[in-house]
């Protein structure tokens, strides 16, 4: 298939579209700048140059090829409404991400919760992450009233090199790289909270088992463990040698990155992929604990 995936330099979206490309497909890619065209071009990849505030642009390729992956923001809603448009009527595939910080609480690292949700559990989420839920039903419904084989897929925190243009996540790295600066893994509040995680190999899979299987109006979780964020900063703690851990202001963290940062690291956010493991997934990375052991 010829397929176009947004986010094609980035963690998410380069590491499927390298899986992609090694699968047989073509790929082609929506890339902000003239730069990163023939960085994509060595890997197999073609471009579009465009940006997702370019609705035109994303109409015509995903209306000239076989299936779209977005893995771009998963928060910008006027490229989630453009596919959705584009490819109206046409049966082909849209698989859209988005993440599992939709289920985040406000614990700010005080407590863990007990609940484990599964895709078919309900949750309120709390007001920062509605509009993203919005969207995510926007993309399941599409199946039902568009005719489109709409899918969306879940990742908790990832984890493991990118197979792409960018090798580093989001969360982890800024972990590590503060932890570094501090000189000690670094926690925040009491660093209870726990997060599920997913190891970005696994979640690669993921994609193209939806691509192949999955059902239109598919939701899926990403997950192949989880653990709390105090032993976070002692996995990384050990792996760089800084002997301690220490515990940093949930207020200053909120003050200083806003409600993304709490959100990301000082909540709950624990999920069962349920379904995904139904559809045939099955996780054979290593585990975090593993692949921080690897780092040392």
């Amino acid at each position: 298939m010829k397929i176009f995936v947004t986010g094609a330099t980035g963690y998410i979206g380069g590491s499927v579209a390298e899986r992609l490309i090694a699968s047989g497909h073509q790929v082609v890619g929506l890339v902000r700048s003239a730069e990163s065209i023939p960085l994509l071009k060595n890997r197999g990849i073609e471009s579009v140059l465009g940006n997702l505030d370019d609705p035109e642009i994303i109409t015509k390729a995903a209306q000239e090829t076989d299936a779209v992956i977005h893995a771009a923001s998963a928060d910008h809603a006027g490229a989630v409404v453009a596919l959705i448009g584009a490819l109206e009527r046409s049966g082909k595939t849209l698989i859209c991400t988005t993440g599992s910080g939709i289920v985040a609480d406000s614990a700010a690292g005080e407590y863990a919760t007990s609940a484990v949700l599964t895709e078919d559990s309900y949750f309120e989420p709390v007001p920062f992450r509605r509009p993203r839920v919005a969207m995510n039903r926007l993309v399941r419904e599409a199946a039902i009233d568009k005719g489109i084989r709409s899918i969306v897929i879940c990742p908790s925190m990832i984890y493991g090199k990118g197979r792409g243009l960018q090798p580093d996540s989001d969360q982890l790295p800024k972990l590590i790289a503060l932890s570094k600066q501090v000189g000690a893994g670094v926690f925040f509040g009491k660093g209870l909270n726990r997060y599920s995680n997913v190891h970005i190999d696994d979640l690669v899979d993921l994609y193209l088992l939806a691509l192949e299987k999955a059902p239109g109006g598919s939701f899926f979780y990403a997950e192949n463990g989880d653990a709390s964020f105090k032993e976070i900063a002692e996995m990384i703690s050990r792996s760089f040698g800084l002997g301690k851990t220490v515990s940093l202001s949930v207020e200053d963290l909120v003050q200083q990155h806003g409600d993304a940062a709490r959100y990301g690291i000082t909540s709950n956010s624990l999920v069962s992929a349920v379904s995904a493991r139904r559809l045939g997934w099955s996780p054979k990375a290593p585990s975090l604990a593993e692949y921080f052991e690897s780092l040392r």
